[in-house]
């Protein structure tokens, strides 16, 4: 760690070096805020040589460039001057005005009910709403109060959802406050294959649910089932958070302990984190590849590039419990993301990797938190102000230099969820679940997707409760 902050502090010295050529007598300010924006871009920014302004010989003097940062009007316009091309290529980058709320998120801490929720059109409305919950979070107060996967609502405090699609005018702000009533309801369909005459009913219960911090562990659910005399391992992994390698360890070290000879990893609701943490589990999941390359890290020219390579230990050392697979299980939807991507990636060319499920979000590209220091690290923070910025820094290559499509990663089996059957976690009746258990059993050709064609099908989903988390997940260096 000493040498790379000695690395960054040289590098700091050249870059700004080659920013102004000469001096002016009479100075104008900048704003600091503005200036650990510029310089840490300047330095990390995964696309620094597409963004012309900054290039290390922009500025001739110190006055031009305390004239450019000062221009804007404030320290978002400015980050977002220097992001490249954000509709199509750097999606993911962001600014905080408060990074202890940031360090809340990247720890798994959060203010929260406990209930993750998808948003619906409701049928044959104009603009109503409904919502499913696919989630609630263990000794929450959605748990406490009874709430449960596949539970239906269409009011918060008595006021009907809304979305105007036309002007995307809606009430979603009910969500917002610390507390509030969420209206059950139950969808009828009448009896009938099409939605033509579907409807959602109140079911004349209401459920207070408050928010408090509450600290979230990425196992959610693990368990093994008995597959045509095989032992199937099957573990639910909802973030690659730090701290929890350990926990994460002892899991493996059951499934060695039970002979697990197949494993059914469940990302569909993960969207990423830490490199270290997807590589450690990568490790677990195979364990016949230490020491060679997991996944490498393309920089900016300013940096070399970093390579990931299997692990035969985790962070405190301990050695890791791992299966020695040769094929995999993935179940993913379009909220798999990042670190998500990056495993499933990763792990292509050593292993078989069966995906099931929907196409995943598309996110390639690992980010690290810039804290107004010397060196850009949280010792020595500039305390006159708690900004910091999230910027894209590396972009992910699996051996063999292939990335993840910003497309996403397509499944080998296709398999959506359907919001009127969640099923429950971790049963091996629950849909999701039983498709990879009949692939492990008999092939997928075997399975028997009919007793599903009776449901009706939901429209496009319109939200999910990530959608009001800013910056949830990503693709994060250590």
């Amino acid at each position: 760690m000493k040498k790379f902050k000695h690395f960054i502090l040289c590098l700091i010295a050249i870059c700004l070096t080659g920013c102004f050529t000469d001096n002016d007598d009479n100075i104008v300010q900048a704003s600091e805020i503005n200036d650990f924006i510029y310089k840490g871009m300047s330095i990390f920014y995964l696309y620094k040589d597409n963004v012309d302004v900054l290039s290390n010989d922009r500025f001739s003097s110190d006055a031009e460039y305390a004239d450019y940062l000062n221009g804007f009007s404030s320290p978002f316009d400015l980050f977002e001057s220097l992001i490249f091309d954000r509709q199509n290529v750097d999606r993911f980058s962001w600014l905080v005005d408060d990074y202890f709320e940031l360090e809340r998120q990247f720890q798994g801490i959060s203010g929260t009910n406990g209930m993750a929720f998808t948003l619906f059109p409701e049928p044959n409305t104009t603009n109503g709403v409904f919502g499913v919950v696919r989630l609630v979070l263990p000794n929450s107060d959605a748990d406490l109060q009874g709430i449960k996967r596949g539970d239906i609502f269409y009011a918060i405090n008595g006021e009907e959802l809304f979305f105007d699609a036309s002007t995307g005018n809606n009430n979603f702000n009910l969500f917002d406050p610390q507390s509030y009533t969420l209206n059950l309801g139950v969808y009828d369909d009448k009896g009938t294959p099409d939605d033509n005459d579907d409807t959602v009913e109140s079911l004349n219960q209401n459920v207070l649910l408050s928010k408090s911090d509450y600290t979230e562990n990425p196992i959610y659910e693990t368990g093994i089932f008995d597959v045509g005399g095989e032992k199937v391992g099957y573990l639910m992994f909802n973030g690659f958070t730090s701290g929890y390698d350990d926990e994460l360890n002892s899991v493996f070290s059951n499934f060695k302990a039970n002979n697990v000879q197949h494993l059914v990893l469940d990302l569909r609701y993960n969207p990423g984190g830490r490199v270290s943490i997807e590589t450690s589990l990568a490790s677990m999941i195979t364990g016949q590849f230490t020491g060679q390359l997991f996944t490498k890290l393309i920089r900016n020219s300013n940096f070399e590039n970093t390579n990931y390579n299997f692990e035969d230990k985790i962070s405190d050392g301990s050695t890791i419990n791992s299966l020695g697979l040769i094929k995999v299980y993935v179940l993913t939807t379009q909220r798999s993301a990042s670190a998500s991507e990056g495993l499933i990636n990763g792990l292509n060319p050593y292993i078989d990797v069966v995906q099931i499920g929907t196409n995943t979000t598309g996110k390639t590209q690992a980010s690290i938190t810039l804290y107004d220091s010397p060196d850009f690290t949280r010792e020595g923070v500039n305390p006159n102000h708690t900004y910091a910025m999230q910027p894209l820094i590396a972009d992910g290559v699996n051996k063999d230099g292939t990335k993840v499509p910003n497309t996403g990663l397509i499944p080998d089996i296709e398999f959506r969820e359907n919001g009127l059957n969640y099923g429950v976690i971790g049963d091996e009746n629950e849909p999701f679940l039983a498709v990879a258990l009949a692939e492990i059993a008999n092939g997928i050709t075997k399975f028997d997707f009919t007793k599903f064609e009776s449901l009706p099908t939901l429209k496009q989903p319109i939200k999910d409760s990530n959608d009001f988390i800013p910056h949830k997940g990503g693709m994060i260096i250590d």
